[in-house]
């Protein structure tokens, strides 16, 4: 796309991002519930385009991962705003389900579930928000949806740098720009999965042809005349802090001089989320067999959704040294894994990064049957088990780099009992391990019970976004009442997993944190990667979440079950 096309998209956004900004809330409203219908009308094609371009065509339970990252997604998403500005429209503010005050006076807010459906199809789980320290219960209120408590607010031209690897990123990042910060977008799509572009510019047509939304297509000499051209106002991005620094400080041994003076080249307002050495602490318990066996699929999926390419993928199991079931676990995992089908791994930089692995860990435990040597297979990554690294290891590569891929490194902690190790777990991962963006805690209930108040502890003192308690952090990402980003206080020259946060339908201004909890053992099995009617759940999970109709909800039960 060339220079001129971008400018022209660019001057079509500031021409109209005031008339955004202050277009009434009806029309806003009913932009959404178009789009809506607009999502459900592409969402065959997407997810047909989404699973050939990453090679699993020939795995079709795998495709759910395609329904719920892609279309499922976006239209909770819709689902959530369109209810958001329906009390907006009316002059109230979204009612709070139930608002509790932690010992320390942390205000926190329970945003899920909401609805009869929701507890229908996730049975037992429930979601919280936590508010950073300066809110109180006085004035909660006054930090839900601050853009419509303006009378004649201006406008802004944001730049979306789409992610590659999830497909509904992109498009929940630009509906988070525009709903909750009232500023029209240009959405630059990644080269990695810019074929969905088609499915993108058909939901967002209506606002197209009214110029609240554009897109940008190219490489990286797209994106740098992007952030750099002087009517963009902000820029919101997902993908890597290398990239983040490159925007702000510029590249080279200058660039590096300038981020270490803290001078910045560009001085926009830039909002990110840049993953994570994402962290699964295993509180020892008194788990069964059959326990076990549920929490190795558990595990499998927080690796292997999306072939590992997921900046919330799990990276470091945190284990008790004393616990008698962690061997049996880990036997589990081995056992899950190696009964999933091979699956290639369509992000570029795939066989560098299995370079570099094997090199620093030449023991690694390969979980699968291709000799990748010698079969040449570079669209593949082996899925590894490194177990037992030593946590005093302060270079080690799996705490200090999101590997973004199918290994699965192991640690174990000298703790003596669940409290104990509780603690120290926390603290490992809040000071070894880098990012701040997501992190999961597995604990079964009778442990759970005997810690008491010191689990909710451990859960405050962990320094993540997104905190996933018997379920995966995934799930934060997916609901939209929660928020997704970094836990806050990163700076632009020590951005870790960025400054941020988005989805967040009730518009809090000052979050904290999501906390996110389920049962153990879920029934049915949730969609892990070992579903058996995946495909059939995803299209029915879909189907349900455009419009809501209640004839649709049997379907979905049904299918689930099947698994």
């Amino acid at each position: 796309m060339n220079q001129t096309d971008l400018d022209q998209k660019i001057s079509v956004l500031k021409e109209h991002k005031n008339e955004w900004a202050r277009l009434s809330v009806g029309k806003k409203r009913a932009l959404l519930i178009d789009m809506r219908r607009r999502t459900g009308a592409v969402a065959e094609e997407w997810v047909a385009a989404a699973v050939k371009a990453k090679g699993i065509e020939g795995q079709p339970n795998l495709a759910i991962e395609e329904w719920l990252a892609g279309p499922y997604a976006v239209l909770l998403l819709l689902n959530g705003l369109i209810t958001t500005l329906g009390y907006i429209e009316i002059g109230r503010t979204p009612p709070l389900k139930r608002v509790r005050t932690r010992p320390n006076g942390q205000v926190v807010v329970e945003t899920f579930p909401l609805s009869v459906y929701d507890r229908v199809l996730f049975n037992g789980m429930h979601g919280e928000i936590w508010m950073q320290p300066d809110v109180t219960p006085a004035n909660l209120a006054e930090t839900i949806a601050p853009f419509y408590k303006q009378v004649a607010p201006e406008g802004k031209v944001a730049l979306v740098l789409g992610a590659g690897n999830v497909a509904a990123i992109s498009v929940k990042d630009v509906l988070h720009k525009l709903y909750t910060e009232g500023q029209v977008s240009l959405l630059k799509m990644n080269p990695v999965n810019d074929y969905l572009g088609v499915f993108f510019e058909q939901i967002f047509a209506p606002l197209c042809r009214a110029g609240y939304v554009q897109f940008a297509y190219g490489g990286a000499e797209v994106g740098a005349y992007l952030t750099a051209h002087p009517g963009i106002d902000e820029i919101h991005m997902t993908g890597g802090a290398r990239t983040h620094d490159a925007i702000v400080y510029g590249t080279g041994t200058e660039g590096e001089e300038r981020k270490r003076q803290n001078q910045p080249i560009n001085t926009k307002r830039i909002t990110s989320e840049l993953g994570c050495v994402t962290p699964t602490i295993i509180v020892p318990g008194p788990w069964t067999e059959a326990e076990l066996r549920f929490h190795a699929e558990h595990i499998a999926t927080q690796k292997q959704n999306n072939a590992g390419h997921n900046c919330l993928a799990v990276q470091v199991l945190i284990t008790s040294a004393g616990w008698d079931r962690g061997p049996a676990l880990l036997d589990a995992i081995r056992a899950v894994m190696r009964d999933m089908p091979l699956r290639p791994s369509y992000y570029p930089g795939t066989a560098l990064r299995r370079q570099a692995i094997l090199a620093a860990h030449p023991d690694a435990e390969v979980l699968d049957s291709v000799d990748y040597v010698g079969d040449r297979r570079d669209d593949m990554f082996p899925r590894l088990l490194i177990a037992d690294l030593d946590p005093t290891a302060i270079n080690e590569v799996c705490f200090t780099q999101e590997l973004f891929s199918g290994v699965l490194a192991e640690t174990r902690l000298p703790a003596g009992s669940p409290a104990e190790f509780l603690q120290q777990a926390v603290r490992f991962a809040n000071e070894t391990l880098a990012g701040t963006l997501s992190a999961n805690l597995i604990v079964h209930p009778k442990t759970a019970k005997a810690l008491g108040p010191a689990l909710e502890e451990a859960l405050s003192d962990l320094r993540y976004g997104s905190v996933g308690v018997n379920c995966w952090a995934g799930y934060g990402w997916m609901f939209p009442v929660l928020t997704w980003g970094a836990f806050p206080g990163h700076s632009l020259n020590d951005i870790q997993s960025g400054i941020g946060v988005v989805h967040n339908t009730f518009m809090f201004d000052r979050p904290q944190k999501s906390v996110i909890y389920a049962p153990f053992v879920m029934h049915p099995k949730p969609p892990f990667v070992t579903h058996r009617n995946g495909d059939e759940l995803g299209r029915r999970m879909v189907a349900f979440a455009d419009g809501q109709a209640l004839s649709k909800l049997p379907g979905v039960v049904l299918a689930a079950l099947k698994g």
